[in-house]
């Protein structure tokens, strides 16, 4: 048995969660975009799209993320109240302090010194607090508001001051340190939606859902001008849910509801470059964009309410767009085709990610995507919600029967399985067969929750609710039953044939494996027992001698059928569960989870 941690050798990075009328904080610092995903916080490197950092260790939804200006570490919020701040220096990310806020946490901020934090949101008593990164000691006190606070912002340089502001309009001045109260504000007639300080310290910005942004003095908190983009006295014509100075203060980034990007130009107050992302995230509300920040000094991003990530190069003009999954990764909804992943998420998102990392979006939205089996080198069968199978092959989904791009199913779509020519689907009511122009539904004796095809293209396997296994055959879209394994205790969550179709392998709702001899018709192996969670996904390794499990306990297990009891553990390897697992080649293997992340590990010998 190894014990020896195994990190991944690359890691493909999910796109920000995000909420509608709600923005959603984007930081960088030096290559990495900063923000996050579900449970997890996500360190981007934009110059390696493969070498992505995932922080993992919050029980709850992260809010948002920000690396201290040393670059040591970071501190990011959850939706319960938890601030979290942890080690970037090593490889390791140990928590250096938890502190709980009064509230859920919308927006944070560090002093220049890395020594102090500002955590603002929703609470009771307050809506939120300010103390010392080393021990959570409190360095000062947020008052003056009377509902939640959406944004806070420190200035870089002594003598320290804070801002916060929220659902009541107004921005609260803190001198410090300690931060206490100094004066407010009541520029906006709406929600302020964020803030920012200018690098500089001179100035600081506000930007909210009456479409305005404001500027203000940075050492007394004054109002100062307000920005203004045409004759209806607004910076954008909808909601303005960021706002992001560059490095030397001197240029002023916002995005708003109305899909423009901004550059103002901060000693002339006025617009100096838009960029019009109207339709570029898949159209309506798709388009808002919630999020904006610099990275570096040539570069901003733009996330929009779809997920869909602009990189836009503000000198030479180029711009790229980074998709991937904004939710988990469904069950077993991962294959290799034509050299790249091919991957489906609840989010209803389909996307082909090379081994380079570059992301491409084959279908934006629809029906959480629920199963995926490998087809041929270039095509796999795609189930999702929506009680539907469908073929991807060539970059796209095909036209297939009654001219469609999809196949409804005789009931609920469980799981799914085939080869070029035919697809297997279990189903609430049984087995549908889709061979040719044809779909022939098959009612059986089990309640059908999982079905894999041989790779001789005639034998298949349906697994029951209760644990039993149908063994038959596939001819012409008939099927018929042979044999019935009835060693499985639980449900049957996933099955896998190994490549020459000898063995069997049955992954439970409870985590245990059963190995199975196909031409014997007898159980062969039960010693596969280490998960503690549903099963979500099997795969032989090319010479059939190892196998890989993903479950919904976090880990991935590689077993050996040589020596049952050895076996290499990837734990945690997905927080919230993992999905999906394949192998890339005899050596190296690749899984997706919950977290919405793809992740590629070498895997050793087994001892």
């Amino acid at each position: 048995m190894s014990a020896a941690p195994l990190t991944p050798q690359h890691v493909f990075a999910p796109n920000p969660s995000t909420t509608r009328a709600t923005a959603t904080p984007l930081s960088s610092h030096g290559t990495r975009l900063v923000y996050t995903s579900g449970r997890s916080v996500v360190l981007r490197d934009l110059a390696s799209p493969t070498a992505t950092l995932l922080y993992a260790q919050h029980a709850h939804a992260v809010s948002v993320a920000r690396i201290s200006p040393s670059g040591y570490y970071c501190a990011s919020g959850d939706v319960a109240g938890n601030v979290r701040v942890w080690d970037l220096a090593g490889g390791d990310m140990v928590l250096k302090l938890e502190k709980k806020a009064p509230g859920p946490v919308r927006d944070i901020a560090w002093d220049a010194e890395s020594k102090r934090i500002a955590a603002v949101g929703d609470g009771k008593e307050s809506f939120g607090t300010f103390f010392l990164a080393d021990s959570g000691s409190s360095c000062g006190e947020v008052t003056g508001h009377s509902k939640v606070l959406n944004a806070v912002a420190i200035k870089p340089q002594r003598p320290f001051k804070a801002v916060t502001a929220g659902d009541d309009c107004s921005v609260v001045f803190y001198n410090g340190v300690p931060f206490k109260y100094g004066a407010s504000t009541s520029a906006h007639t709406r929600f302020i939606q964020t803030l920012a300080y200018a690098p500089s310290g001179a100035l600081f910005a506000s930007g909210g859902s009456d479409g305005k942004i404001q500027l203000y003095d940075g050492t007394t908190g004054a109002l100062t001008t307000t920005l203004q983009d045409g004759a209806a006295g607004q910076a954008h014509a909808g909601t303005v849910f960021a706002v992001s100075f560059s490095s030397d203060s001197s240029l002023l980034l916002s995005a708003g509801a109305d899909a423009a990007l901004r550059l103002w130009d901060v000693g002339s107050q006025q617009v100096k470059q838009t960029f019009d992302l109207k339709n570029k995230s898949g159209g309506g509300a798709n388009d808002q964009l919630v999020g904006a920040c610099f990275v570096g000094t040539d570069r901003v991003v733009a996330l929009a309410l779809s997920g869909a990530l602009h990189v836009l190069d503000i000198a030479g003009g180029g711009a790229t767009v980074l998709h991937g999954p904004t939710k988990a990764v469904g069950p077993s909804a991962l294959a290799l085709v034509d050299g790249a992943f091919l991957l489906g998420s609840y989010d209803g998102k389909v996307l082909t990610t090379s081994l380079d990392g570059a992301c491409k979006l084959v279908q934006d939205a629809g029906a959480a995507i629920t199963g995926m089996a490998q087809a041929s080198r270039s095509s796999a069968w795609v189930i999702g919600m929506d009680d539907s199978v469908r073929r991807f092959v060539s970059g796209a989904f095909e036209h297939t029967l009654f001219s469609s791009t999809s196949v409804s199913t005789s009931g609920q779509a469980r799981s799914v399985a085939g080869s070029d020519s035919v697809a297997l689907v279990a189903t609430s009511q049984g087995l549908d067969v889709i061979h040719g122009s044809s779909k022939t539904s098959h009612a059986l004796s089990i309640d059908a929750t999982a079905v894999a095809l041989s790779p001789d293209g005639v034998t298949a396997a349906v697994g029951a609710e209760n644990g039993k296994v149908l063994l038959g055959s596939i001819s012409g879209g008939k099927w018929t039953p042979s044999t019935t394994f009835e060693n499985g205790r639980r449900a049957v969550s996933a099955l896998a044939f190994s490549p020459d179709g000898a063995l069997l392998a049955a992954g439970e709702t409870g985590g245990r494996i059963m190995v199975y001899d196909v031409k014997a018709g007898n159980l062969k192996l039960n010693q596969w027992v280490n998960h503690t969670g549903r099963i979500n996904a099997l795969a032989f390794s090319p010479d059939g001698q190892r196998a890989v499990s993903a479950a919904g306990d976090t880990n991935v297990y590689v077993w050996s059928v040589a020596k049952p009891m050895k076996h290499v553990a990837i734990r945690n390897a997905h927080a919230g569960g993992a999905t999906g697992a394949l192998w890339l080649d005899g050596a190296a293997i690749a899984t997706a989870g919950a977290d919405a992340a793809l992740k590629t590990f070498e895997v050793p010998a087994l001892p």
